[in-house]
């Protein structure tokens, strides 16, 4: 597809530890890859909507028109989870995905397309915080993460399948800089704190005491006691307890992260 600046919405779906998968078993783990994205797709009624696609080898990027994002943030990612429930059945090592989703210009050329958006996309579902989080939560087969604008503009006003209080915002190192997104893996509802690759914590940004009372209440991650300081928020809970320290911008933990 050739043309000039196009907005959409942009799925980008990467699989978790592909690393250590063998050559010999690469193939079949792609036929599964696109099985349950293409399925999850089709289930949503939004497969003939895709305005481009591309093969990323352990992974898929695409672009769909941008009308009913409510389809994808809701009913494709339920059934993209469902999906692999249903595969993971059958296998000894299961299938886990970290999908990041954002919306926005995107401009298409021969080789496939580009833009500002899709990078964002891809680099919150691929960013080392949200590798930690997945990885914290062993039995979840899926992490979606959204970018700020799109939990903004679609997520926190709820809809079919979409639970605005199961989404948690974290802080997330990319190449541009810190930017802000938010993760949910379905089945759970919000998703813990985990240990990132230099032993940070992902923390959330800091909404004040009140406020990360009501969320963690109401998003069913089952914090007993909030406590809060001018230079610290602890957080106690079925995870351990989680500082965050504001003054040094790190984190600690005093249980399993």
């Amino acid at each position: 597809m050739h043309g000039g600046t196009q907005y959409g919405f942009i799925i980008n779906v990467d699989t978790q530890g592909s690393g250590t998968t063998p050559d010999p078993d690469r193939p079949a783990l792609r036929e599964r890859i696109y099985r349950v994205v293409e399925d999850a797709l089709a289930k949503a009624d939004i497969a003939d909507a895709r305005l481009a696609q591309e093969d990323r080898g352990d992974g898929i990027l695409a672009v769909v028109e941008p009308h009913r994002p409510g389809s994808i943030v809701g009913e494709w990612t339920e059934y993209l989870h469902q999906n692999l429930r249903q595969v993971n059945r059958e296998l000894d090592r299961p299938l886990r995905l970290r999908a990041g989703l954002g919306v926005g210009p995107f401009t298409p050329d021969g080789h496939g397309f580009s833009g500002a958006a899709v990078d964002l996309a891809c680099r919150i579902g691929n960013c080392e915080e949200a590798k930690a989080v997945l990885a914290a939560v062993p039995d979840a087969p899926l992490l979606v993460a959204v970018t700020d604008r799109l939990h903004q503009d679609v997520v926190r006003h709820g809809g079919r399948w979409i639970e605005p209080a199961h989404y948690r915002q974290y802080r997330v190192r990319l190449k541009e800089g810190e930017q802000q997104a938010w993760f949910t893996v379905p089945g759970l509802g919000a998703p813990p704190p985990a240990a990132g690759r230099d032993g940070a914590l992902p923390a959330p940004a800091d909404p004040g005491p009140a406020e990360a009372r009501r969320r963690d209440d109401s998003a069913g991650f089952h914090f007993g006691n909030v406590t809060a300081s001018d230079s610290a928020q602890v957080l106690q809970g079925q995870f351990g307890d989680i500082t965050f320290d504001h003054r040094r911008g790190g984190t600690g933990s005093g249980g399993r992260s």
